[in-house]
């Protein structure tokens, strides 16, 4: 277990009030930055994914000063040159917004249903990710199959989480295989990443919590010669033996 100097928590008046001066500003900031994503999509892809980083690095800069989280990276040795699938634990919304900041231009796959929500959903389609239908699973598994590929040869990265949903921290969801199933087919490897997010800004909480996220990146795991299934296990145990060693606290109350 990785173990760093304990943060002081402050008291529920103050909790409240730095959430709720977070959540304005990135409110504030995804109305501003999600139009001009909007207006600058006649532009090439390069320059709309630009544009759309500088929301994210606002939220994480943000973050840190009214919250006081901040984040340790580990295992940067591990992160190539060359597009990949990043599959990633997903614990929190801090995770979507971190890669995009933190590495190369990537694409996400997510439900479909995100699409419509106001300005984050609409500058999102913009990047054009690869929206699934999740009651589909087949088709969806085809769609990211296909699109992955062609998403790897444009030379953007692919972030995949494998548990399709947010997982309360000290749990564990079913990992999917889409992401070992696109590594097999592409031949480009993937990244495997654990965080504990969840314990400082909770996957359904308004309050965030002091201190400083752990993020793991793992040695890549190439999927030629390799099995689906085969591939999808090491992904699995090597985030969830990390997410064992860097667990900091216990799940906080949502």
């Amino acid at each position: 277990m990785i173990t760093t100097a304990p943060v002081s928590q402050p008291g529920p008046a103050l909790l409240f009030t730095r959430s709720l001066l977070f959540s304005t500003g990135m409110i504030i900031s995804l109305i501003l930055v999600g139009t001009g994503v909007l207006l600058c999509r006649p532009l090439p892809f390069e320059r709309r994914y630009r544009f759309a980083q500088l929301w994210s690095r606002f939220v994480i800069w943000w973050l840190r000063i009214t919250c006081n989280i901040d984040c340790h990276v580990s295992g940067l040795e591990h992160i190539p040159e060359e597009a990949v699938i990043i599959a990633s634990k997903h614990q929190s919304t801090w995770e979507t917004i971190y890669f995009q900041q933190f590495l190369p231009p990537l694409t996400w796959v997510l439900k479909k249903e995100l699409l419509v929500v106001p300005f984050f959903g609409w500058a999102m389609a913009a990047l054009e990710p690869i929206a699934i239908d999740r009651k589909a699973a087949t088709a969806a598994l085809k769609q990211v199959i296909r699109q992955g590929v062609e998403r790897l040869k444009q030379g953007r990265w692919v972030l995949i989480f494998p548990e399709g949903s947010r997982i309360a921290p000290g749990e564990r969801g079913v990992y999917g295989s889409s992401s070992a199933m696109l590594a097999v087919n592409s031949g480009c490897p993937i990244l495997p990443v654990a965080h504990n997010a969840g314990e400082f800004w909770p996957r359904r909480g308004f309050i965030k919590y002091p201190g400083t996220i752990e993020l793991v990146f793992g040695p890549l795991l190439p999927g030629e010669g390799r099995k689906t299934k085969e591939l999808n296990r090491l992904v699995e145990d090597w985030i969830e033996d990390t997410m064992t060693r860097i667990s900091q606290t216990q799940p906080k109350p949502e």
